[in-house]
C-alpha cells in the first residue's frame, strides 16, 4: 500500500485526480489533502475539494494551506475552469468540514506521525511543498517522492514555455527541484496524451450518483479545448497519481530538469537538460513522457464506477 498527501487547487483535472485516488483504498493509503491557491482562489478551491470528497461520501480531511506564490500575486484560470474554479455540477450541500490547522502543519504532523514513508502528489502550484521543506526540513526523511503535475519537456500552456502551476510560483518550483527529494514530474506532454475524447464523457451519463458528477464536470471542462477545436481534453492531474499504481502504462526517462526564474520570455519553464555530448548533471527527475491514452481512460473510467457502486 502506498500511503499518499494530495496536494491540490480543484481544478476538474484535480478532481479527477482526487476521485481515482480514494477509489482505489486497497493501494492508496489517502493521509488528507492540503488545498494552494491555483486555479482559483484559497477558499474556492477549498470548498471544491469539500464537494468532491461530500459526492463520492469519503472522510478524507482537508486542510488549506497557502493562498498565495511565495514572492508574486495569484493569477487565477477562470478560461478554463470557471468562476467557482470546478463550474459544471451543483452540489446541494456540503457535508464534510476542515481541520482546524493550517495545510503545512498539517502536511508536516502527518508525515512526522507516518511510520511509513509518505509520496506528496502535488498537483497544483508548489506553494504549499516549498514552505514545508523551508519550514520544517527534517520532513524530508520522510518523503518517498513527490509525483506533481507541472512544467514541460518542450513547450508551456500558460505561456509558450511556461506550464500554468510552475509559472504562477516558478520560486516553489526551483526549491521543489532542488530538494533533493526524488521527483516524478508529469508536465504538458504526458497530460496531452492522457486525454479524454469528448465522445467518451458521453460514456458516464445517467449511470449514477458519481459519474453524473463527473459528466458534468467533464462536460464543462470539455468546453475549454472544444473552443480550440480540439476532440479532446487532457486530465494533466491524474497522470502522478495514475503513474504511482500503473507505471507500466507510461513512457519515462531519468532527466536533470531545472527552472527558470527571470527569463522575460521563460519565466517559469522548466529546463530539461537534453544534452548528450557533455557531462550532464546527474539526474534529479523522472520524466513522464508519454502514456497508452486507452489504458489511461480504462483506469480512470473504472474507478469513477467503482465510486458508484461504494
Amino acid at each position: 500500500m502506498k500511503h499518499i498527501i494530495i496536494d491540490c487547487d480543484p481544478g476538474h483535472d484535480d478532481a479527477m485526480a482526487i476521485m481515482f485516488a480514494l477509489a482505489n483504498p486497497e493501494f492508496f493509503n489517502c493521509l488528507g489533502i492540503t488545498t494552494v491557491g491555483g486555479n482559483q482562489t484559497l477558499d474556492k478551491v477549498s470548498e471544491n475539494a469539500l464537494k468532491i470528497l461530500t459526492v463520492i461520501n469519503k472522510k478524507i480531511p482537508v486542510a488549506k494551506g497557502a493562498s498565495e506564490p511565495l514572492i508574486e500575486p495569484l493569477r487565477v484560470a477562470p478560461e478554463a475552469h470557471g468562476d467557482s474554479g470546478m463550474d459544471g455540477p451543483i452540489v446541494e450541500e456540503i457535508t464534510i468540514g476542515y481541520e482546524n490547522q493550517n495545510g503545512i502543519e498539517f502536511l508536516r504532523d502527518k508525515l512526522m506521525e507516518s511510520q511509513e514513508k509518505v509520496t506528496i502528489a502535488a498537483l497544483g502550484p508548489l506553494t504549499n511543498i516549498a514552505l514545508l521543506l523551508k519550514t520544517y526540513p527534517e520532513v524530508k526523511e520522510k518523503i518517498e517522492a513527490i509525483a506533481l503535475m507541472g512544467g514541460s519537456y518542450s513547450s508551456g500552456n500558460a505561456t509558450a514555455s511556461a506550464e500554468f502551476n510552475f509559472y504562477i510560483d516558478p520560486h516553489a518550483a526551483y526549491m521543489v527541484f532542488h530538494s533533493g527529494l526524488p521527483i516524478i514530474q508529469a508536465g504538458t506532454e504526458v497530460s496531452a496524451a492522457a486525454s479524454i475524447l469528448h465522445s467518451e464523457i458521453e460514456e458516464f451519463k445517467n449511470k449514477g450518483k458519481v459519474s453524473s458528477f463527473v459528466y458534468d464536470l467533464l462536460g464543462f471542462y470539455s468546453k475549454f479545448s472544444k473552443g480550440l477545436n480540439q476532440d479532446r481534453s487532457p486530465v494533466f492531474d491524474a497522470c502522478p497519481v495514475m503513474y504511482l499504481m500503473y507505471p507500466e502504462i507510461f513512457t519515462a526517462k531519468e532527466l536533470y530538469v531545472d527552472i527558470e526564474l527571470e527569463g522575460t520570455l521563460t519565466k517559469g519553464m522548466s529546463v530539461t537538460d537534453k544534452r548528450i555530448w557533455y557531462d550532464m548533471p546527474k539526474p534529479n527527475t523522472t520524466v513522464l513522457m508519454d502514456v497508452d491514452r486507452e489504458e489511461f481512460v480504462r483506469h480512470l473510467k473504472e474507478a469513477v464506477f467503482r465510486l458508484d457502486s461504494m
